[in-house]
């Protein structure tokens, strides 16, 4: 449950971070709005892939690799936009960005052994 927290906050650091570059209000729709679309994707997918039953840094990685692009495709199609070269950009950078938060809160769990 310990090493979930740690990427849901990971995850939700990515989402603020996101809010504020672009200029926009931190607030509650904002939030839902590019947080809950990866976060319901990485719940769905964590289970099968064993991000918390055997956590490993393999795991983690399987997980990001699979559930960022999909929770990002699932965000673009609620918001109605498009997939051209934008979309791309804009998740190779979220990708980034992302799996940094990740790694930094997982590295800090190693560190302080929580995991």
């Amino acid at each position: 449950m310990r090493l979930f927290f740690l990427d849901f906050l990971a995850l939700l650091l990515f989402a603020l971070v996101g809010l504020l570059s672009h200029g926009r209000a931190v607030d509650l729709s904002g939030l839902a709005r590019n947080l809950l679309p990866v976060l319901l994707v990485w719940l769905l997918l964590s289970p099968f892939l064993g991000t918390y039953r055997r956590p490993t840094w393999g795991n983690l990685l399987l997980t990001w690799l699979l559930a960022l692009p999909a929770g990002l495709w699932l965000r673009e199609m609620v918001l109605g936009g498009t997939f051209g070269p934008p979309f791309f950009i804009f998740l190779g950078v979220a990708m980034g960005f992302s799996l940094l938060f990740l790694l930094l809160l997982r590295g800090l769990a190693k560190a302080s052994r929580v995991w």
